[in-house]
């Protein structure tokens, strides 16, 4: 057989820790420096991250029964362009290889080249070529297998819990410098912004939905996907949570506003310049697990878009004896290395987590397609249908909204890609298209 199926090996613990290698990337030890600037005290911000994980868990609830109707290879792609037509998924695919995985593969591996480069006193001129490394390496582990590219996902994501596991042991015992200043109202802080401070927060959750691409390889998935993103998700919120409270314990609400690099200026304060270099190790670490997931996810998208006839036949064959997308994989890791490049981490970080965002809302939209047309009841259904998805898509609206009015050049640039896809559709349907299976 010239182009067998997908091999199921992925089980539930490697489906979980996918959700949370998903999610975690450097967010988290970026992020909630921003958010302590647009909030009033340390117990508004946790309120904060528990608001955008319970939001973000409904999220992975509506994705579950996506998941459970559909557990196949291709994740939003599919949904789209049975929910709503060809055209739709095609401009998913599109956005997805040009701007939202490729951008935050290459985002985030740049994250890696500058702690390497900071870890090893190294040379800033260094930090592109060894996000190009970072990207060929993960790329290079999963041409042999979705088995072992789940290994070597697992160890990613359970070294990156272990670098929050120091940073949350390290908070709770110098907790004593005094929690209540550390959670009490900051008359410095900025107020009156909570969707301000609820961006950096939803970005540092996002990647929850790169599971329901590997479908296709899970064992049992109608009961093991649902699991797992509801599992995975809990894991996050909980590293998340103590992970602010660490922060605020040893920095204070003040000090987390102030700080570029919340979990450095932890550990260096309590540890010195070798605990800088302890958590910048663990920071470098998460940052390939969220590359090797975000390239392995994309890479499916592309070969079911490849078999329906809207992407380059190539990309549609499966590796005779690993099963794997290797010339999908190829592409998308080769793109993101020109976006390393050509553009800053600012840049792709902008331009990928707008898009990302967008296509959740309009993705858990087809929620109410299957509904209403698929009768048959799959084994997981979201619970307080519709509320749910609808809060879902309110909330990401107004934080999209919220986004493109504080950054309407990256928004704008986004859009205008999405825009681009309409011609490239027409001219591919006319040229290239074949009938879809």
């Amino acid at each position: 057989m010239d182009n067998p199926g997908y091999a199921r090996r992925i089980n539930l613990m490697d489906a979980a820790l996918i959700v949370v290698g998903g999610i975690i990337g450097g967010g988290i030890f970026l992020n909630p420096g921003i958010a302590a600037q647009r909030t009033s005290s340390g117990w508004m911000l946790l309120a904060l991250w528990v608001a955008g994980g319970l939001l973000t868990l409904v999220g992975c609830l509506c994705y579950a029964e996506l998941g459970a109707r559909r557990p196949q290879a291709g994740g939003s792609y599919v949904y789209l362009r049975e929910a709503f037509g060809k055209l739709a998924g095609f401009l998913f695919g599109w956005t997805m290889l040009l701007v939202i995985y490729s951008g935050s593969s290459a985002a985030v591996a740049t994250i890696f080249g500058s702690y390497a480069t900071s870890v090893f006193g190294l040379p800033p001129d260094l930090v592109k070529p060894l996000a190009v490394g970072a990207l060929v390496f993960v790329t290079g582990i999963n041409l042999f297998g979705i088995r072992l590219g789940a290994q070597v996902q697992n160890v990613f994501a359970i070294l990156k819990l272990a670098a929050i596991a120091v940073l949350v042991v390290t908070g709770l015992a110098f907790a004593g410098a005094g929690t209540s200043a550390a959670m009490a109202p900051s008359p410095s802080a900025v107020t009156g912004d909570l969707a301000g401070a609820l961006l950096p927060v939803l970005f540092a959750f996002s990647g929850f939905s790169y599971l329901n691409n590997l479908a296709g390889e899970v064992r049992d998935p109608q009961r093991t996907l649902p699991r797992a993103l509801v599992l995975g998700m809990l894991i996050v919120i909980a590293a998340y949570v103590l992970t602010n409270y660490a922060y605020l314990a040893v920095l204070g609400h003040d000090g987390l506003a102030a700080s570029q690099a919340p979990a450095a200026d932890v550990m260096s304060r309590v540890f010195g310049a070798a605990g800088a270099k302890i958590i910048a190790i663990g920071i470098a670490i998460s940052t390939l697990g969220f590359c090797n997931i975000t390239l392995v996810a994309g890479a499916r998208v592309l070969q079911v878009m490849g078999e329906d006839g809207l992407f380059f036949a190539s990309v549609a064959r499966l590796h005779p004896r690993h099963r794997t997308p290797n010339i999908a994989l190829a592409a998308l890791s080769g793109w993101a290395i020109v976006l390393v490049l050509l553009a800053n981490y600012g840049q792709l970080l902008d331009f990928a987590a707008f898009g990302d965002w967008a296509a959740y809302a309009v993705t858990i939209a087809t929620l109410f397609w299957y509904r209403r047309h698929v009768k048959e009841r799959p084994s997981f259904v979201t619970p307080a249908y519709p509320l749910l998805p609808l809060l879902f898509m309110a909330t990401v609206i107004g934080v999209v909204i919220a986004y493109t009015l504080s950054k309407p050049l990256s928004a704008g640039v986004v859009c205008a890609v999405v825009v681009a896809g309409l011609p490239v559709y027409a001219v591919w349907q006319r040229l290239f298209s074949k009938v879809a299976r």
